[in-house]
């Protein structure tokens, strides 16, 4: 079963980005047959648990996922475990395999709302862009982008009202200008490195918000350092509190 790293925070109402990469890295989801399996239990999850969700993407060995805690206990665990245990299971069972589909843990990143919101969709995005598969998002089938700007009605995993609401946009036509137009922006500055921030840290925001995140943790928190250049701060988790915790706990 896929657990949180230990930071994890649910019932917050948070907004979560989650990265979920298969076993040891391998090209387990290469295959259109099981991207379209864990999309569909993904989309059951969401009916099942009320998932809120504002972006994905998957790709051949790992997927990003973008959730805002709607409050109910368990919602985003769950969701997460019936998606992804139903993947392995599906595949392993068709290929006559054995042994782990995902890593152990998913990783979980607090991402504060406006800009530092945008940044996380835009990052999400352009990840088969970023790793040269596809000149554009639109390009992708497999991810959020192509849901948010195509209009697609039926079988739609996108909150797109969690969405408006969130940024303050009235309608649809506001949502996918503005939407277009943070890709583009990004793309024309090339802005196409991979950034760790959303994949390593505990949170992403502003000082005021990754502390608010450090306090809530308690004492999950201690060790964990605010790192950032004014604009963007990383609530970073440290190797060594990490070391601490597990011969605590041993």
């Amino acid at each position: 079963m896929p657990r949180a790293k230990r930071h994890f925070l649910p019932g917050k109402g948070y907004i979560w980005h989650i990265s979920h990469r298969c076993h040891k890295k391998e090209f387990l989801l290469k295959f259109k047959k099981d991207k379209l399996i864990w999309l569909a239990w993904l989309s059951r999850a969401k009916k099942a648990y009320g998932l809120r969700i504002l972006n994905y993407v998957i790709t051949s060995n790992h997927i990003h996922l973008l959730v805002h805690d709607n409050g109910t206990p368990g919602a985003i665990s769950r969701s997460l475990h019936l998606a992804a245990g139903q993947t392995g299971q599906r595949f392993n069972r068709r290929k006559r395999r054995r042994g782990a589909f995902w890593q152990d843990r998913y990783h979980a990143t607090a991402v504060e709302q406006g800009a530092h919101l945008v940044r996380c969709i835009v990052y999400i995005d352009l990840n088969m862009v970023r790793a040269g598969v596809v000149r554009h998002p639109m390009e992708w089938p497999f991810g959020g982008y192509l849901e948010i700007q195509s209009g697609k009605t039926r079988y739609c995993l996108i909150d797109k009202q969690d969405l408006m609401r969130l940024f303050g946009f009235h309608n649809l036509k506001e949502l996918r200008e503005a939407h277009q137009s943070w890709v583009e922006e990004a793309l024309q500055a090339g802005r196409l490195s991979r950034e760790e921030r959303w994949t390593e840290s505990v949170a992403v925001g502003s000082l005021e918000f990754v502390g608010r995140v450090k306090k809530e943790l308690g004492d999950r928190g201690i060790g964990k350092q605010a790192v950032g250049d004014g604009r963007i701060y990383m609530l970073q988790e440290t190797r060594s509190n990490y070391d601490t915790f597990s011969r605590g706990k041993k």
